[in-house]
């Protein structure tokens, strides 16, 4: 209970509360206090001369009894002095810290001299004046008998400061909650998060302050993260489809193999197909290795300007067995341009959107490559003929594994990772790439990279 946050929210606002209001009571007690002594010692002059008035009319018992009811009723202390100097106390004594009344100032006071004397505090207020009863002249000092004022002022002090000090405990508490609430919330997702449970629907509070950011925030982790865990379970399984299905042919035509009763030409078809289905592995392995490595921070990035339209060039020429055989054309933009980028990725940029090209065109079909050159940008345009995409195919035909229309290319091998490498490259150098297609109508992928300035 210590250790958590909403007691240490609580206990930090109670303690500066706390803190805040001692601070308080002592700064206005010392900032109000000249102003209330002044106030208390005009209330005491004019109170002591309203009883000499009366005293000097009223004559012995009388005079006696006046001065130590009225004494008792204002809590002042009394005390008359005669012409040798000796006094009578009217109303209740101060025994712990008595006022000390010299000589010199009786005879002051006698003598027709008024006196004030303000010491540290209200109780040390004392007011002298003259008193002539008859022919005999006295001396009248007036103090506080208790500190009425500044008792009053401290218990109203007290009393306000504590009522803030509940309302603001009250306050705090309820607070805290609201403030953890959501900071409880993430825990708990946490928890669940860590045991592989993305399954986590919470309606995130609507509120503009760090929390709220803290757990909006929160929640887009959430989703990435749940995003990511769907991603890497499509991965396996992806992979352990891609690689079940030529293990699966390797295995079934190794065992054919084993049969003595089958015909040179059958062994050599077979061996065919088991060589393929390990070249289809062995791109599969090259391709999960160069993706992993593109998505990493430390892939080797070696750019040097050179001829953009040669490249492309020795790019169709290397995949002269495959155009050639299908009856391919070739439609030819190619002006001399140069580019400042990593040579080797780029042209396996090339390759591989070609090879697609070649892979969903028709017999005797045309694929059209035209290099443009724009204020900033260098533009590669590749279209073919072919069985072209749809719009629902073209918003994840860039994702890893995925294949389009996978009913009608399942002849033309492929897993699904030449254009998850295209786009990390093309991304790589600062470029884009889209698409543009309709089924039936071939497709035409446009790759934009930052020309030389």
């Amino acid at each position: 209970m210590i250790k958590t946050l909403y007691f240490r929210v609580v206990a930090t606002f109670l303690a500066a509360v706390i803190v805040g209001l001692i601070s308080t009571f002592f700064i206005t007690t010392y900032v109000f206090r000249d102003e209330l002594r002044d106030v208390a010692e005009e209330e005491m002059i004019a109170n002591s001369k309203e009883i000499l008035n009366i005293y000097s009319v009223l004559k012995g018992q009388d005079a006696e009894k006046y001065l130590n009811s009225i004494s008792m009723m204002i809590s002042y202390e009394i005390s008359l002095y005669d012409e040798q100097g000796q006094p009578k106390h009217y109303g209740s004594s101060r025994k712990n810290d008595p006022i000390v009344i010299s000589d010199e100032m009786v005879r002051a006071v006698r003598n027709g001299e008024p006196y004030r004397f303000v010491g540290g505090s209200l109780d040390k207020l004392v007011v002298g004046l003259p008193v002539q009863l008859g022919k005999e002249r006295y001396a009248m000092f007036v103090h506080l008998s208790g500190s009425k004022w500044e008792g009053l002022m401290k218990r109203m002090l007290l009393i306000s400061l504590a009522l803030v000090l509940l309302a603001g405990s009250v306050f705090i508490f309820v607070a805290a909650r609201y403030l953890v609430k959501p900071l409880r919330a993430m825990t708990e997702a946490t928890r669940r998060m860590s045991k592989g449970d993305f399954n986590i629907k919470w309606s995130w509070p609507k509120r503009k302050d760090e929390l709220g950011e803290l757990a909006h925030s929160f929640g887009e982790m959430a989703a990435e993260l749940k995003q990511m865990e769907q991603m890497r379970q499509d991965f396996v399984s992806n992979v352990s489809h891609e690689i079940q299905s030529p293990l699966t042919s390797i295995s079934g035509f190794s065992k054919i193999l084993r049969k003595n009763n089958i015909s040179e030409e059958q062994r050599t078809h077979y061996l065919d197909i088991i060589q393929k289905e390990s070249e289809r592995m062995s791109r599969l392995s090259e391709n999960l290795l160069k993706l992993a490595s593109l998505e990493s921070e430390h892939h080797p990035f070696y750019p040097k300007t050179y001829a953009l339209d040669e490249q492309i060039r020795q790019v169709i020429v290397a995949c002269e067995p495959q155009w050639s055989a299908k009856g391919i054309h070739y439609e030819l933009n190619l002006p001399s341009i140069k580019i400042y980028a990593d040579q080797d990725q780029l042209y396996q940029v090339w390759m591989n959107l070609v090879s697609n090209s070649i892979k969903f065109s028709p017999e005797q079909g045309t694929i059209s490559i035209t290099i443009r050159l724009t204020i900033n940008e260098i533009e590669v345009i590749i279209s073919d003929e072919g069985i072209g995409i749809s719009l629902e195919d073209q918003e994840r035909i860039f994702e890893r594994f995925y294949k389009a229309d996978r009913s009608r290319n399942r002849t033309v091998g492929g897993s699904g990772l030449g254009l998850a490498i295209v786009i990390k490259i093309v991304r790589l150098h600062g470029g884009t790439i889209s698409v543009s297609s309709k089924p039936g109508e071939g497709a035409e992928f446009i790759v934009r990279l930052p020309g030389i300035n």
